[in-house]
This record gives C-alpha cells, sequence and structure tokens, in this order.
C-alpha cells in the first residue's frame, strides 16, 4: 500500500461519497415488548445537556417520576413537559439525587451529571440496589475506574454506560466486527482523531444565582469562586471537573480502538505513552498542574504516542479528521460517523462479516440500541453492550493521554497493576483528593 498521509488517504477516498452504507437491519429499533404493567418506574439525576436526548430514550421503557439537578431551571423544564414526564403531576424535583434512591419504587436510575459526579452517584445508586444507565466517561480517575468496577461486581445490578458508538452508530460496529475477524490483516497501527479542547481568555468571577447550588456542583473538587463557564457544557474544558478531548471524544473513539483490537478487557491496554507534543489552553507547572485559575486549562492541541504489548502503535491525535484509521497488514480503513472508508471496503472484505459476528460482539444479545440492549439485559440478565469493564480500560488510555500531556512527559505503564513502574509523578494522577463531604464511597 502506498505511503498517503493521514489526510490524503482521506481524500483518496473521497469518491467513496459516504462510504459503505449500514443496512437498517443491523440496528433493530425495538423489542422487549411491554404492557403497561411491565413499565419501569425510573429516576433521572443531572437533567441539562445530553439528558434532553438520554430521557427521551430511557422514558420508552418507564415512567420517569423523579429529577435531581442543582440548577432547578433544569430539573422543572423536564418535570414541566410531557415530551419527558408522562405523570407532571405526580413528579418530583430535587437538588439532592440522594432523595431519589431513598425511593423504593424506584427500580431505575439514570445519570446525565458532570463526569467528577458520575462515579460517586453510580455507587450511591447500586447500593441502593438500582439498575444505573450513566453518561460517559464514567470515571475522571483511574481509581475511580477500580471503584466502579468493584461496586458492579459487589451489587450486581445491570449497569450500562452511555458510550452510544458502539450501538447506536452501526459503521463503527462493522469497522470493529472486520478488524476482530482479521480482514485487514495484522494491525499495525491506529489513529485516533478527536480534535482539540476549546480555547479561552480570562473569565469573571459571578455571583452564584439562586436557582444554582454551586457547592454541590463542585463536589469533590476544589473549592473556587464560581465562573459560570466552569458549568454545564463547559465543565469538559476543565481538568478538576473532565479531560477535556481526551475523555470526551476519547470516551468513544479511543473505546472503538480497544473493542476493535480487543484490549477491552482488565489486563489489557498501552505499555508505554509519551505526551511530550501537547499544547494547553494554559500554563502548566512542572508537576502537571495550570498555573491559572479563570481560564480553560484542557489541551487544545496534541498528539500522544502509545505501545501496546500486541505491537500496534496508536496515536490520539487533534491533527487528523475526527474518527478512527486502522491500518493493517491487509489494507486500512477510515471510520467516523459519517462513513466507513478505504480499499477493503470497495473490495467488498466488509461483506464477510456475518449478523453472528455482530451477535458476537453484543456479548450474545440482539444487535439494537443501547437502551434497548440496557433494559434486555435488566430482564434477561447477561453483560451490556457499553459494559463499564470494557469502558474503563479503554478510558485508563484516554487518561493517560491527559497526565502524560500533563506532565509533558513519556512513562512506561503497567495495564495488569494500573500502575507506571518509572514514573512517580504519573501514578500520583491516578487519585485525586477529595473535598470533605463528598468522598467516593467505599466498596
Amino acid at each position: 500500500m502506498s505511503q498517503l498521509s493521514r489526510r490524503n488517504f482521506l481524500k483518496a477516498n473521497a469518491f467513496v461519497g459516504a462510504g459503505f452504507a449500514a443496512p437498517a437491519l443491523w440496528i433493530q429499533p425495538e423489542c422487549c415488548a411491554q404492557t403497561p404493567n411491565e413499565r419501569f418506574t425510573i429516576g433521572y439525576i443531572g437533567c441539562g445537556g445530553v439528558a434532553h436526548h438520554d430521557i427521551r430514550e430511557i422514558g420508552k421503557f418507564g415512567d420517569v417520576v423523579a429529577f435531581a439537578d442543582v440548577d432547578d431551571r433544569h430539573s422543572n423544564e423536564f418535570k414541566n413537559n410531557t415530551y419527558f414526564c408522562s405523570k407532571p403531576d405526580s413528579a418530583i424535583t430535587t437538588r439532592d439525587y440522594r432523595k431519589i434512591l431513598e425511593r423504593d419504587d424506584i427500580e431505575v436510575v439514570g445519570i446525565s451529571v458532570p463526569d467528577h459526579w458520575h462515579v460517586k452517584i453510580a455507587i450511591d445508586a447500586l447500593a441502593a440496589g438500582k439498575h444505573v444507565f450513566c453518561q460517559k466517561p464514567l470515571t475522571l480517575t483511574i481509581e475511580e475506574s477500580q471503584l466502579i468496577r468493584k461496586a458492579v461486581a459487589k451489587y450486581g445490578k445491570t449497569f450500562q454506560v452511555g458510550t452510544q458508538q458502539r450501538a447506536d452508530r452501526p459503521l463503527f460496529l462493522r469497522a470493529a466486527a472486520m478488524i476482530r475477524k482479521g480482514l485487514l490483516g495484522d494491525i499495525k497501527k491506529v489513529v485516533v482523531g478527536i480534535d482539540g479542547s476549546d480555547r479561552s481568555g480570562a473569565f469573571q468571577v459571578q455571583p452564584v444565582p439562586e436557582y444554582f447550588d454551586w457547592n454541590q456542583w463542585l463536589g469533590q473538587a476544589p473549592y473556587t469562586e464560581y465562573i459560570p463557564e466552569r458549568t454545564h457544557e463547559r465543565f469538559r474544558w476543565w481538568y478538576e471537573y473532565s479531560g477535556g478531548k481526551f475523555t470526551d471524544w476519547g470516551a468513544h473513539h479511543v473505546d472503538i480502538a480497544h473493542w476493535a483490537l480487543k484490549e477491552d478487557q482488565l489486563g489489557c491496554g498501552p505499555i508505554w505513552v509519551d505526551g511530550t507534543d501537547a499544547t494547553h489552553n494554559c500554563e502548566f507547572d512542572e508537576n502537571g498542574y495550570p498555573k491559572r485559575s479563570d481560564m480553560y486549562n484542557t489541551a487544545v492541541d496534541f498528539n500522544i504516542k502509545f505501545k501496546f504489548a500486541s505491537g500496534v502503535d496508536m496515536e490520539v491525535t487533534s491533527r487528523s479528521d475526527n474518527g478512527i484509521i486502522f491500518e493493517g497488514t491487509q489494507g486500512r480503513i477510515f471510520v467516523n460517523r459519517g462513513r466507513l472508508v478505504g480499499k477493503p471496503i470497495e473490495d467488498g472484505v466488509h461483506n464477510q462479516v456475518t449478523q453472528e459476528d455482530l451477535i458476537a460482539m453484543y456479548h450474545g444479545k440482539p444487535v439494537e440500541d443501547r437502551m434497548t440492549n440496557f433494559f434486555r439485559c435488566i430482564k434477561e440478565g447477561g453483560m451490556t453492550l457499553c459494559d463499564p469493564v470494557s469502558h474503563t480500560v479503554a478510558l485508563t488510555t484516554c487518561h493517560l493521554c491527559g497526565i502524560a500531556a500533563r506532565l509533558k512527559t513519556s512513562f512506561k505503564w503497567d495495564p495488569k497493576t494500573e500502575t507506571s513502574p518509572d514514573s512517580p509523578k504519573a501514578n500520583g494522577f491516578i487519585h485525586r483528593d477529595q473535598r470533605k463531604g463528598f468522598e467516593l464511597p467505599t466498596v
């Protein structure tokens, strides 16, 4: 194969148009037919942004009767809109998510809060006996990944992570199945394009609005004066609450890469990372902490390099088109949410993937959307498609991006112990201190 640049490779395949179009039969829109008496009682925690989509989806399988959010505007919007709430007269709103978990009638909890709150609320929900749907990225740190895995195993409830690319974007499913089946030969390199985080100048401290509980929103994160740009959909550009594009889009594309490479189980993952080629929105000190607190601080430009024990090289970069390039000994493909292209697609290699191959990717369950898969697993048992084990294994790679970029260094990584054998500073980011009163639960 000719040595095309990443962008020229995409241009050379542009004549394929949208690439391989996924047949509708891959995604079965409905399953688990219900009578009114079989509908679940659901509580939802976090009612901004992506929750508008998630609550519509989860509401197909039950009645959402309680909404929790530290911003009263968000919870009131859902309660008072029959598009989201089938029983607005009896539904409740609260700033304290624990009031939802205390209710014995609520069987399922959905969580769409900012990333730094995911694990605490999810573990509390599991301990309260609830099945859990939680948005991605599931964890803020590697320690949190370890805790949530323990909690899922301990409490035995069904848990689905909201990484819709596995289920609701069938091009990724087909690409991963092709690679798992060996149709590209041995994979040598993977390039994961996730764009860079947003840039900003300095922001101003503002008075806290009456409708908003800033202290509760901060949770485990260090206390700081209220800056509106730290909250809601912009929280992801601050390392205190998220990981920028490393975990935002990485939770999707890095997850698909791990899934395709069969690097999605405990003990799998990279053995070396290099984050020296990364630029942030503000300056960082030698210990990996931002020197300013009034502007976005996640990485805006980067090319993070990894090595896996299998011999695969991976790059997580802001400098390639959004999507994933898999390079194998028998060709390479590019996949994103709009297209699946490359010589193997033109040659019809994708047609060798069978429905049985796709069902195997679903742990033996029918090929269907993530929410249908979630409720099927609640009823039938079995592993969800977007399970917390494979998700957190991929998130470790995402977290390592942030750690290496913050430290501007390279280091070895042991995926079995989930520690670095040669970088004490990197190991220092496995755990983060939690503010008093918001500590993570013990599992």
